[in-house]
């Protein structure tokens, strides 16, 4: 048995980030339009700006996504091909 327990801590707290619907549905949103800021996620989710940029700020904190700043504009994907493969096996729909 590995006892690597940072490992498990990290991935351990990466799940609990998205386990949360908001996180995971940015994540899933993330994962198909490929980045996309702060106001295109209010849309789609019909939140308030400082719920969506909460959420995202924890998602950043993980290292679960990254944000790019254009200007004004900032712009957010994912950071972590773990997370990609792991969204994607989630989704996959089936065959």
């Amino acid at each position: 048995m590995d006892n690597n327990f940072k490992a498990y801590q990290e991935a351990a707290d990466i799940l609990k980030a998205l386990a949360h619907p908001v996180r995971l549905c940015i994540v899933k949103g993330l994962l198909d339009k490929k980045d996309c800021n702060v106001t295109y996620m209010q849309e789609c989710l019909k939140l308030p700006q400082s719920t969506v940029s909460q959420h995202l700020q924890k998602l950043r904190n993980l290292g679960i996504v990254e944000a790019e700043r254009s200007g004004l504009e900032v712009k957010y994907r994912i950071a972590n091909d773990h997370v990609k493969k792991l969204i994607r096996t989630l989704f996959e729909e089936e065959q």
